[in-house]
């Protein structure tokens, strides 16, 4: 892992275009504290922070194909170099390197653009065709690895984190209420939108190539796609899918075990993880590292689980005990590194966990996300399918009960109270034959967020409707295909590329130096999952059956069969001890410093802080909008408050 930054457009390559991409390139140390490079010429800067997993030798970046006509730099792995390699190589390409990285730039010499189409990895690549003077931005089909760009001064400027071009872009320093709304919607801004004016987002499955005379284009080279209800089946037999299956995850497993260090596994003690370190072991890693988090409450802790697992595979397992205190001292790290708001404090502990990967002397993690996506294994799914069954008969006194087989592990469950839940669990009903069903529960509640914004700001996202917004950006062919395909595309669209991938994923890891790679994403997997019929992944009421059943061999029965409980951690009340708040709490959310930052309404802020502190907060809405509002004011603190403009002067317009 890496991380990358840089410029094309109007460069001339003077001292100030070096300082710029070394102060850029600096704010990524913590991506790739093994080194760094730049490469600077007439058109282009590049910039790479490196993280040494692959060629620990001769992997440096920036790299060019031996005749410097073709430049990169790269963030992430391409799995399946060694495959590539040998097949240019039979073409006659020569390697200099041991790398995934050189692969890239023979590829694309070989297959132009489309060269993305035969990585299989988790990328961000920008890539300078020297002879067009033409820059080409991909990012990987899942979205794992970020990617974000501003066409400002005559440039297009590039780089992994946010931070890396505010570092050379103060005027980007400012709140877009857009990508707030979404924020506080969807859990995370929707690509190619952000958190700060002018800033994008490269969305997943996309590149963007700008040429010579600075013309921009953006393609879409992957995306997630299904059958039509009514196409012939693509699988006779559930046995033989069970079998392909199998062998997909083996070789998903076996590539994204390639490295020159050790490699380790997070074990939730739920099956996909358990899955993913059982695949390990029959991949030949006979003495697997294993990490996981326990909590002091019981609702979120998984330790039993856990243990069974690692006593059945005998892993090498380092456990981290996260508190309450943890989570309030560590946020404001966090929020330093994800850059956006987040609306639940879960990604914390995944932090401080990746800190304890690294002290125990690894650099690359496995991980089971993306299961739930690509198998439907979230009660959302489960949820969506009972209120369809339940629109069909809307006066039942009884098919809702069926929902009251969902959210057993939640101490406030929706489900408690059979009136509450019928009420909550019947709004959005008219939504039945929209693509955005399944979600409109979820957005309307995290949508209640948007009430404390500042009433300026409330007056310039008036006419976002969460529902038509995303409704615009989904493929006209949603509305052919199955129920449980619309669920899964709009989930793998929002929370996974928002949130999961970016806020509990890459910058979590990142933020200790730690590669987290995901094999239930290899996207040969999503392309079979895709194709399965729905009954295969939902099964009644048991989700992810097809996955169970691949799995069994190789794990205890209680765990192959064990209900998804997602993973969770305290929210509102990990910020108060005895009613008294952390100190920067009750600082960030003073009147002034709210006034000041301009986003919230500082006495709605209040009323609802009172509520946090005193454990009135005990609903969805109300905690998702306090780590909401405390995440936007310590974004604010750190990257906007009392900015100082850089000092150094670079070129105001288009001329050399």
């Amino acid at each position: 892992m890496c991380g990358i930054a840089g410029f094309a457009g109007a460069v001339q390559g003077l001292p100030e275009d070096r300082l710029a991409l070394q102060r850029m390139i600096g704010t990524l140390h913590h991506r790739g504290p093994d080194g760094s490079g730049t490469h600077l010429a007439p058109g282009v800067g590049l910039a790479h922070a490196r993280l040494a997993i692959i060629d620990l030798a001769t992997g440096q970046q920036p790299l060019h194909d031996g005749h410097e006509t073709v430049w990169t730099v790269f963030n992430g792995e391409i799995f399946n170099y060694v495959e590539l390699r040998d097949e240019l190589e039979k073409q006659g390409y020569r390697f200099r390197t041991r790398s995934d990285t050189e692969v890239i730039v023979h590829l694309y010499h070989r297959d132009g653009d489309r060269f993305v189409e035969k990585l299989n990895g988790q990328f961000a690549i920008a890539l300078w065709d020297a002879r067009r003077r033409r820059l080409l931005l991909a990012r990987d089909r899942a979205g794992i690895r970020p990617l974000y760009h501003a066409t400002v001064r005559g440039r297009v400027w590039f780089a992994s984190e946010v931070k890396a071009l505010l570092a050379v872009l103060p005027e980007c320093a400012a709140i877009n209420p857009d990508g707030l709304a979404q924020a506080f919607t969807f859990w995370g801004p929707c690509d190619p939108d952000t958190l700060f004016s002018g800033i994008e987002s490269l969305p997943p499955g996309h590149l963007m190539t700008v040429e010579a005379d600075g013309t921009r284009t953006v393609e879409q080279y992957w995306d997630w796609t299904f059958p039509r209800v009514g196409d012939a089946p693509v699988f006779t037999s559930f046995d033989d899918a069970v079998h392909e299956l199998r062998d997909l995850l083996d070789d998903a497993v076996r590539l994204q075990l390639r490295a020159d260090v050790p490699v380790g596994a997070y074990l939730s003690g739920g099956l996909d993880s358990s899955g993913i370190v059982a695949l390990v072991k029959q991949a030949g890693i006979a003495a697997v590292r294993t990490f996981s988090v326990t909590f002091e409450d019981a609702e979120f802790d998984e330790r039993e689980q856990q243990q069974a697992m690692v006593r059945h595979l005998g892993t090498d397992h380092t456990t981290l005990h996260c508190t309450r205190r943890d989570i309030a001292d560590a946020f404001p790290t966090l929020i330093r590194h994800t850059e956006a708001p987040v609306l639940r404090t879960a990604p914390v502990p995944l932090m401080l966990l990746s800190a304890k990967v690294r002290q125990s002397g690894y650099k690359v993690v496995l991980t089971g996300e993306g299961a739930d996506e690509v198998f439907g294994g979230y009660d959302l799914f489960k949820e969506a399918k009972v209120r369809r069954f339940w629109a069909r008969n809307a006066d039942s006194q009884w098919r809702h009960l069926l929902l009251g087989r969902l959210y057993g592990y939640l101490k406030h469950s929706p489900v408690g109270t059979p009136g509450f839940a019928r009420t909550f669990f019947g709004q959005g009903m008219e939504h039945l034959p929209r693509p955005i069903f399944a979600h409109a529960p979820r957005w309307t509640t995290s949508r209640r967020a948007l009430a404390f914004l500042a009433p300026d700001v409330q007056a310039r996202i008036s006419a976002f409707d969460p529902f038509a917004f995303y409704e615009d950006r989904l493929p006209a062919a949603i509305k052919d295909w199955s129920p449980l395909a619309r669920d899964q595309y709009v989930e793998a669209k929002s929370l996974m590329a928002a949130y999961l991938l970016s806020s509990q994923g890459d910058r979590v890891a990142m933020a200790n130096s730690i590669e987290g790679r995901f094999p239930f994403l290899d996207h040969r997997l999503i392309e079979f999952a895709n194709r399965l019929p729905p009954q295969w992944k939902l099964r009644g009421l048991t989700e992810k059956h097809i996955l169970r059943k691949a799995l069994a061999p190789l794990l205890p029965a209680e765990i192959a069969s064990r209900t998804k409980q997602p993973y969770r951690a305290p929210d509102a009340s990990s910020f108060f001890s005895d009613g008294r708040p952390a100190d920067y709490v009750d600082e960030l959310l003073s009147a002034e410093r709210i006034c000041d930052a301009g986003c919230f309404d500082a006495g709605k802020v209040r009323l609802l802080f009172e509520k946090c502190r005193t454990g009135r907060a005990v609903g969805f809405a109300d905690n998702q909008a306090f780590v909401g509002i405390l995440s936007t004011m310590l974004l604010h603190d750190g990257f906007i408050r009392d900015r100082i403009p850089q000092t150094t002067t670079l070129p105001a317009t288009g001329t050399e």
